[in-house]
């Protein structure tokens, strides 16, 4: 679905799974310092919007999800995963209770496969389950903005922002409202500085919660049964996930950022090494110059120097070994 605001002026289309809004206006680092700094909105509305209203929308989900909401108050934000029935990620949530409906937002192109997920577990509970993406929108505001959402919108507010949920057909109003804009990019750079993790970028077809560090943020260990929770339990027991998030510093005199599935290796063996890792989203910052995230062997020295490629590297710790 193609954002209205790509014809803001310095609107470069972002590609691949951002496809339909913006990956810059023109200046990255700008918009980058203007996000940390708390000013100006990130076009999202190409993600996807699940909407559960009806008596027994928290119970349900409770059930369903990793995290606990079966008590969500309203306009409390949290994130949560759906698992398949081996522990592995398949779908992640970023959703809020405005008192009435539960709204989510999740990856593009996601929502119908989750929907289908949803429908096919609804038995006799009080709930309907509905794809809002043609309707409403996400607009990202950064944490510190002084912009007021407007009045009866959804907002998720966390420590890095707020999300607002606003009609998709009203997006060019408020961009005026909210400005300057700024591009994916700039938001990705960001998110990769916060070590959050994103589906499809992070994880791959056998990526467990722990393994990115999402135990308490979007999984709760202290509730019922959901699809995966024994594997979650059995890992939280044993402490020993195959594989951990990392931030890695990457060589500032490369010209060409390692791209995603770059595989990493041990830079004391060099080119022949066998490979322990590979980069998941790399990124240029405004401060930091280029930085990634990746996933890499649990058991891999936390300081080891690393090659992503031809491309030096050295690690922060996000998830202990």
């Amino acid at each position: 679905m193609k954002s209205p605001l790509l014809s803001l002026p310095g609107a470069v289309p972002a590609e691949g799974v951002d496809e339909g809004v913006a990956a810059h206006y023109g200046d990255l680092f700008r918009e980058q310092r203007a996000l940390a700094g708390g000013a100006g909105f990130v076009d999202l509305s190409h993600r996807g919007i699940v909407a559960v209203s009806g008596a027994d929308r928290l119970s349900w989900l409770h059930l369903l999800l990793t995290q606990h909401v079966a008590d969500l108050p309203a306009g409390e934000a949290t994130e949560a995963l759906v698992l398949s029935a081996n522990g592995h990620i398949e779908h992640a949530l970023y959703l809020v209770d405005d008192g009435t409906t539960v709204w989510a937002h999740v990856e593009p192109g996601t929502e119908g496969a989750l929907i289908a997920y949803l429908e096919s577990m609804r038995f006799f509970y009080r709930v309907e389950v509905e794809d809002r993406t043609d309707d409403f929108a996400v607009i990202h505001l950064p944490a510190g903005s002084i912009a007021e959402a407007p009045e009866g919108v959804a907002v998720r507010e966390t420590p890095y922002g707020r999300d607002l949920f606003l009609p998709r057909a009203e997006l060019e109003a408020y961009a005026e409202r909210y400005g300057p804009a700024a591009g994916l990019l700039a938001y990705e750079a960001l998110r990769v500085e916060q070590h959050r993790p994103r589906l499809g970028f992070e994880t791959d077809h056998r990526t467990i919660p722990h393994e990115l560090g999402l135990i308490g943020s979007a999984v709760h260990l202290q509730k019922g049964c959901y699809r995966g929770q024994e594997t979650v339990a059995r890992v939280q027991n044993l402490g020993k996930p195959p594989r951990r998030l990392v931030f890695l510093h990457l060589d500032g005199s490369e010209v060409h950022l390692p791209a995603a599935g770059t595989e990493l290796r041990l830079a004391a063996d060099g080119d022949d090494g066998r490979k322990i890792g590979f980069i998941t989203t790399a990124v240029r910052h405004h401060e930091l110059g280029p930085v990634a995230l990746a996933l890499v062997k649990r058991n891999v020295p936390v300081d080891a120097p690393l090659l992503a490629g031809d491309t030096a590297a050295a690690q922060e710790i996000v998830v202990e070994p």
